[in-house]
């Protein structure tokens, strides 16, 4: 069998006959041993890496092979050298045993293989493209073929048959969304002299303090102290909100004095930085023309321990006689991978409204680059932005395609880029690509399934015909980490979570914890028509998207690992997973995830060098051996370890809500620990409330 994935390899990355390597990419150019730089070093290693992977027959393999084991010699490689070693076994080994235990991919691994031994059948792309994917990217089979038919389809699965609609929907947004976001800082960047920063002295000192730590978290394009206003996210997400409730005012859909509550986690680089993270939000409002509009509370990884320590472990222990307070610290945060603050803003919702206001129905949560179109979305749908939450769809329950019954209880909207706003307010923000693919596309290639996805989920309106928004309505799989929400009763009656240990797509991940609770009515996102929001990231961060490239390539490899081996975790078959969640959020799931994320690396890689760009290719392949290698490592310690987490998170979840289910009976009943309780409550978030009119200094 492995000879047969090595001529499959072969052919991606060499020469078969006259035809071209599949993926452009002639490997052998790329290994030239005599070249040591340590840019030369790296690219020679990841050469190595795939001539190794096409077998002995390939020409240059004993050099190949030669050239990894004396390369393991020098130090300051050796962890990128373990790296690839780990995987070329890695690699084998999982294609052995998916080759042995599962007959579909036998069977199309034998045919591709029997495909590429005739070098004229390389030249049908889309057919020999479709071939490839079967074995190692099968959510985009097709794809590229009929358009118009995989969106019906898609569609069709996605479709809800209506049973009843919420009768008792959201009536006041204003008042009974808690709205929420998640804010990113860092340290001044180091062109900026903190001296020179616009803040107060005391602020300065301990900024200068702060900067000798050790970094400890890791983000794709924090917000750095003391950036200027206008690159600043956090102020433009906020008065985005704000002049939206400003429009709500003026249309007579809100009363003039109402404030909307945001809340936002503040999650940090370093440690140091979460006792000084709130003042330095206040440093940064405070040249802000007023954001009249709301209230805004900053969470804080010291804030959220605090909330632990005087709030909901001494309610543990009433209640429940528990004492150990890990499991609570484990869920209740904003620092570390961005599941533990997605979660946490979803949560508060249920604890804002036992502990603080009980008018508290619903959180909704926006990113800070994208604001509501007002008149857009007037002109466009009919309805302002908080118009639309007062649908009966939220909170509607129905049936899906499979008979499998759905509450509606969560809401999804979607995005249109600022660029393309003047066009449509319904154009879609992820494009169909054309099939002109290369290097790593061949092995993963999730824009086209997110492209498909985004056409037949997102952009999906409700009419006169089958899909009406009375009897029929769709559900999505696919949301944003913006521009979605949930009623506070379906989170505390199913207890959805992101776990801790997914960094990236938190947003896709948190549906997958409650994906099959038949017994209770599965909880779905309703899709609403309209709600969308226009994207502005490249409006005024054009350079943070730039310097933040690699790592979310990154990202995008760890987000394979991660979701597929959770999806193992799970407690019920990956292939009922994948049947749901299938095609974008589904290709993250593989059957064959070291092979994807290993060949991903190393074709990106490989592409950059062949592009000319030497260095990206060393930035891509330095950072991405070392981040991939620790976590590949960490899932293999124990077979179960993610299933361990998972279990624990869920478990803690649950005595999350059901100490607030105890602290609403009490309250109810007037029970003076309760009321404490509140009270400890109260003064917490007095503290976490933002000063958005005087100078704070600290």
């Amino acid at each position: 069998m492995n000879d047969k994935f090595e001529a499959i390899i072969r052919a991606l990355v060499g020469k078969t006959g006259e035809q071209d390597p599949l993926t452009s990419i002639d490997i052998v150019h790329q290994f030239r041993p005599e070249e040591t730089t340590p840019e030369s070093a790296i690219r020679n290693l990841n050469s190595a890496f795939l001539i190794s992977l096409c077998g002995l027959s390939h020409p240059f393999y004993s050099h190949a092979e030669h050239f990894i084991k004396a390369l393991g010699k020098q130090q300051y490689l050796k962890d990128s050298v373990d790296f690839y070693r780990d995987g070329l076994a890695l690699v084998r080994e999982e294609i052995k045993k998916r080759y042995a235990g599962d007959t579909d991919f036998r069977e199309n691994l034998d045919k591709l293989y029997d495909w590429i031994k005739k070098p004229e059948n390389l030249s049908r792309h889309i057919e020999t493209l479709d071939m490839v994917w079967r074995v190692l990217f099968p959510e985009g089979v097709s794809l590229f073929e009929d358009r118009v038919q995989n969106i019906e389809a898609l569609r069709k699965k996605r479709s809800i048959r209506i049973h009843g609609l919420n009768p008792d929907p959201i009536q006041e947004p204003a008042k009974e969304i808690l709205f929420t976001s998640n804010v990113l800082l860092t340290l001044p960047l180091s062109a900026m002299r903190i001296d020179d920063l616009a803040l107060s002295d005391t602020l300065k000192q301990r900024l200068k303090q702060v900067k000798k730590e050790r970094q400890l978290y890791w983000y794709d394009h924090p917000i750095p102290i003391g950036v200027d206003p206008d690159k600043n996210e956090v102020i433009y997400g906020l008065r985005g909100l704000d002049e939206a409730i400003a429009f709500e005012k003026e249309r007579g859909t809100v009363e003039k004095d109402t404030k909307v509550h945001c809340v936002l986690s503040v999650s940090v680089t370093h440690e140091g930085l979460q006792d000084v993270a709130k003042a330095c939000l206040e440093e940064m409002f405070k040249d802000v023309n007023g954001l009249h509009n709301l209230r805004i509370y900053a969470l804080t990884e010291s804030d959220t321990l605090r909330l632990v320590n005087e709030v909901l472990m001494p309610a543990a222990g009433h209640f429940f006689g528990l004492e150990d307070d890990s499991l609570l610290h484990e869920i209740i945060g904003v620092d570390g991978e961005y599941g533990r603050h997605y979660s946490l803003l979803k949560a508060i919702a249920a604890f804002w409204q036992v502990f603080l206001d009980p008018r508290i129905r619903a959180t909704f949560k926006i990113d800070l680059d994208q604001v509501f179109p007002q008149h857009e979305l007037v002109k466009e749908s009919g309805l302002s932005a908080l118009e639309h939450f007062k649908t009966p769809l939220w909170g509607a329950q129905g049936e899906d395609e499979d008979g499998k019954r759905v509450e509606l209880g969560m809401i999804a909207g979607a995005l249109v880029n600022r660029e393309d706003i003047s066009r449509s307010l319904f154009t879609p923000d992820i494009i169909f690509p054309d099939e002109s693919i290369k290097g790593d596309e061949w092995i993963f290639f999730s824009r086209l399934p997110q492209a498909l996805s985004t056409e037949a989920e997102m952009m999906t309106r409700y009419g006169d015909g089958l899909l009406n928004g009375h009897d029929r309505c769709i559900q999505r799989i696919h949301v944003t980490g913006g521009t979605c929400g949930i009623l506070v009763r379906s989170l505390r009656r199913h207890r959805p979570f992101t776990p801790g240990f997914i960094g990236r797509a938190e947003d896709q991940a948190y549906i997958l914890s409650v994906l099959s609770q038949e017994s209770t009515g599965n909880l779905r996102y309703v899709h609403k028509d309209g709600l969308i929001m226009r994207h502005d990231k490249d409006a005024f961060a054009v350079e943070a998207i730039r310097s933040a490239k690699t790592g979310k390539l990154i990202g995008d490899y760890v987000r394979i690992l991660m979701f597929s081996h959770y999806a193992e975790a799970l407690p019920w078959p990956v292939e009922k997973t994948k049947h749901c969640i299938d095609p974008f959020t589904g290709c993250f799931v593989s059957h064959i995830p070291f092979t994807v994320v290993y060949l991903r690396l190393a074709l990106q890689g490989a592409l950059y060098f062949n592009e000319g760009k030497p260095k990206e290719g060393f930035e891509l392949l330095q950072m991405g051996t070392t981040r991939l290698h620790r976590i590949i490592k960490e899932l293999g310690k124990t077979p179960d370890s993610l299933k361990e987490r998972y279990m624990a998170e869920k478990k803690a979840w649950n005595a999350y809500y059901d100490i607030l289910d105890r602290i609403e009976d009490g309250l109810e009943e007037t029970d003076p620990f309760t009321l404490d309780m509140k009270e400890k409550t109260e003064r917490w978030i007095k503290d976490c409330e933002i000063d958005l009119q005087t100078d704070p200094g600290l």
